[in-house]
């Protein structure tokens, strides 16, 4: 069992990654029983990458699952559900056999012995998955799938801000698209009582996400043709029509 000091510490060391140029990997080796870790991103509009990596084993398993289109950082996106591998040497992995098959001959990654993929979601954006695996079989408890899930949830913001702040554009100018932005921001803060910095984030991300500009997506905001809340009640987007 991970010392909940060791996880907190992990949890605020993530939670500035971005504004510290730190890395996104190292906490997860910080608080669960893996050999090492990636964070990659999936979406479309970024195109896949590997945001970052603790070793070349790990690299490489993001470099396989991008030129196959399959595996775990792939179904975890999918399902936006935790994919536990804990045995690759033996299990049918039926979801992404192709990959597994590959892991198996690959002279970097053979030594693989059990994965595991976290997805990284921010509303209704899939952005990408964190990638673990050990070198030994075994199974992640209730616990470090809850910690490891946690932490993933904190690396999709620290992502997020990173793939904006190196690609996205700048806001429209001028007053009354300020003022738009300004309206829509706070209505989303409103929504899903986030911060008004993760508000703004999330406005830009949907804009970057659609390929729209700020201003239209802020636009649909203030009309209430977006929402950024689902039925019940948990943070998403949805057209209105």
């Amino acid at each position: 069992m991970v010392n909940r000091g060791t996880f907190d510490n992990a949890r605020r060391a993530l939670s500035t990654a971005h504004e510290r140029r730190t890395s996104l990997c190292a906490p997860f080796l910080a608080v669960l029983p893996v050999a090492g870790a990636s964070v990659s991103v999936l979406s479309s509009p970024v195109g896949q990458s590997t945001v970052c990596s603790t070793d070349a084993i790990a690299e490489r398993l993001d470099e396989l699952q991008f030129d196959l289109g399959e595996g775990p950082c792939w179904q975890a996106m999918a399902t936006r559900a935790p994919v536990l591998a804990s045995d690759l040497r033996t299990a049918n992995n039926s979801a992404w056999p192709t990959f597994a098959e590959a892991i198996r001959r690959d002279q970097r990654a053979h030594e693989v012995a059990a994965m595991y993929a976290f997805p990284l979601v921010v509303g209704s954006l899939d952005i990408g998955a964190v990638d673990l695996y050990a070198l030994q079989p075994g199974e992640l408890n209730s616990e470090q799938v809850s910690d490891a899930a946690t932490l993933a949830s904190i690396a999709a913001w620290q992502v997020l801000r990173r793939v904006l702040g190196d690609q996205a554009s700048e806001l429209d100018n001028g007053p009354s698209s300020r003022r738009e932005v300004h309206q829509a921001t706070g209505m989303v803060l409103a929504q899903l009582n986030v911060s008004a910095e993760d508000a703004a984030l999330l406005v830009k991300a949907h804009a970057f996400a659609s390929g729209r500009s700020v201003r239209d997506v802020a636009t649909d905001i203030v009309a209430r043709n977006l929402d950024f809340t689902t039925h019940d009640g948990d943070s998403g987007v949805r057209d209105k029509v």
